[in-house]
């Protein structure tokens, strides 16, 4: 008898200590969520308050508005029609500035994005007659980035700056050669004789390639239009004007694709007359920027955390 109750009081000892475990390991595990939830909330308030110092900046007084147009003209980038477009719109609507510049440093992108950007350009100068504006070339201005620069009423540039390149390219590839050595063969049914104009898996199709030539050709009709209504009689034309060459910014100005020499702080003080610079400028702010490029890894991580740890919500 004495036996089983010394069992008995053994199994209860045991079935407590490992309670108290139990218990022990649910609030560490509880203790590290929180503490994993607290930092996150913590870093999110410090990268939306610096953010929102940064943007902050007062745009009261005489200034220049700084509108940016770097890198590729493109959907999703930070020089999409969209977003130039906003930038333009903000720039010209505060009655306090005095002139726009657009600070341009772009190898161009999408003929659609920089057709865009040239005609709401155009459409903001009949809006607000009395605000001129000015482009400024740094290392390159080519392409949809020279459409967009074709717009301004002047166009400024470095001696050294790279302008130029007024023409349209379709880039496209053929593997039929490596397929045959592959022993592959291409499968393709279609609905419509030029649905598969241009598939890389098949030879080139004479009628497809003419196609596509007047396509392209279409479109540099329509580049060439614009820099001759933005350029006017400015313009000097060559016969290699519009062949898709580039020149040097000293270059440029001698055949009236650009007006002078000068940066950003040259246009600003000296013809526009307003030192103070105001950037409107959408850029990505630090929230978005931490949420693209932490978010996801972050909450991986998190989860990667409270999994190890054992700790699951219900």
């Amino acid at each position: 008898m004495a036996d089983n109750d010394g069992q008995w009081e053994r199994g209860l000892i045991e079935k407590l200590a490992t309670a108290a475990l139990q218990e022990q390991r649910r609030a560490r595990r509880w203790g590290i969520f929180w503490k994993l939830l607290t930092f996150i909330y913590i870093t999110v308030v410090i990268v939306l308050a610096i953010d929102w110092r940064g943007g902050s900046e007062s745009k009261t007084g005489r200034h220049t508005a700084l509108v940016e147009v770097n890198g590729l003209i493109a959907p999703g980038t930070d020089s999409s029609a969209d977003k130039v477009m906003l930038a333009l719109q903000a720039a010209f609507k505060d009655k306090n500035t005095q002139g726009v510049v657009m600070r341009i440093n772009s190898p161009g992108g999408s003929p659609v994005q920089a057709q865009s950007i040239f005609d709401e350009m155009k459409r903001l100068r009949k809006k607000y007659p009395d605000t001129p504006l000015y482009a400024v070339v740094e290392d390159l201005c080519a392409s949809g980035g020279y459409y967009v620069a074709a717009a301004a009423d002047r166009i400024y540039v470095a001696k050294g700056s790279i302008v130029g390149s007024i023409g349209v390219r379709m880039d496209n590839f053929g593997v039929v050669g490596l397929m045959e050595k592959l022993g592959v063969e291409r499968r393709l049914l279609t609905a419509g004789k030029n649905k598969a104009l241009l598939d890389p898996f098949l030879p080139l199709d004479e009628s497809h390639k003419q196609i596509a030539v007047e396509l392209i050709n279409e479109i540099h009709g329509q580049f060439i239009a614009a820099v001759k209504e933005g350029r006017g009689k400015r313009l000097k034309e060559t016969p290699e004007m519009f062949s898709g060459l580039i020149w040097s910014g000293a270059k440029s100005v001698d055949l009236g694709l650009a007006d002078g020499f000068g940066g950003l702080d040259y246009v600003a003080r000296e013809v526009i007359k307003a030192e103070n610079v105001v950037d409107y400028t959408q850029k990505e702010n630090l929230a978005e920027k931490f949420a693209r490029r932490f978010g996801a890894g972050a909450m991986n991580s998190f989860l990667d955390i409270v999994t190890r740890s054992g700790l699951v919500i219900r």
